[in-house]
């Protein structure tokens, strides 16, 4: 059974509420999906790495859980007035959005706990990051979205079909630093229900606000997934779109 209670949303304060993030992304990122590193914690159950001290940390509170409130789903959100470098900047080439000398926001290491997915968590996640965008006055938002493992050949279907369909444009188009090899089809070989069906509901979503891929995945030993970088400017995201997520009257915005 889904669980919807009437969810808070806040930035993290503390260390406190930084710790419970990273416990939450231990579950989903390591005990679920395999993940390990360097900066995974096993002993106390954590999943950090050195950009968690300098980013905001967006959280989804369930305020009735058993044990009092618990966080149910994060977004990190690193701006450049933040850090020098962007956690996704190992993997590709941010050159063409520094030199655009609009406003960036990487997105990362964005989860929900399983007990509340396919409610509303989602949902209200992104009305925070609606309002943290427009606070900022956020221009670009990218970062990299992941496909569970690391068969290139395996997800031909979803890498081609994002790349010949929804490659960012010339001047925002980020660049895998070490390309993954996956066989490239052509239009006539590509099946766009099979595509869509093998990628993951995030980068559906981004896609339906006018996200798109840079050139190139990167495949991630450490976190078992291949990663595209999704790149949307927000001046570009559909009218009804940002109605849906900007809409005043947020509950449990705290």
């Amino acid at each position: 059974m889904i669980h919807t209670p009437t969810y808070l949303l806040r930035l993290a304060r503390d260390e406190r509420d930084v710790l419970a993030a990273q416990r939450l992304r231990y579950r989903v990122f390591v005990q679920e999906l395999g993940a390990d590193g360097p900066m995974v914690d096993h002993h106390h159950g954590l999943e950090r790495d050195q950009f968690d001290a300098v980013a905001d940390h967006l959280l989804l509170i369930d305020p009735t859980g058993p044990a009092g409130e618990r966080v149910v789903g994060v977004y990190r959100l690193l701006g450049a007035d933040q850090s020098e470098r962007f956690y996704c900047e190992e993997e590709f080439d941010l050159t063409p959005l520094r030199r655009s000398g609009r406003k960036l926001l990487e997105l990362g290491r964005s989860c929900v706990d399983p007990a509340h997915r396919g409610g509303t968590a989602m949902y209200q996640l992104w009305h925070g990051l609606a309002a943290y965008i427009a606070a900022h006055k956020v221009e670009i938002l990218f970062g990299p979205a992941s496909f569970h493992g690391q068969d290139c050949v395996a997800l031909c279907q979803p890498l081609t079909y994002l790349h010949q369909q929804h490659l960012a444009p010339a001047e925002l188009r980020v660049r895998a630093r070490a390309p993954a090899v996956f066989p490239v089809l052509t239009p006539d070989q590509i099946d766009r229900r099979t595509a869509m069906l093998a990628t993951p509901a995030l980068i559906k979503a981004y896609l339906r606000l006018g996200g798109t891929i840079g050139d190139g995945a990167h495949i991630d030993k450490a976190f078992n997934t291949v990663d595209v970088c999704l790149v949307l400017d927000t001046a570009r995201i559909p009218e009804a779109q940002k109605q849906l997520y900007s809409t005043p009257g947020r509950r449990g915005w705290v």
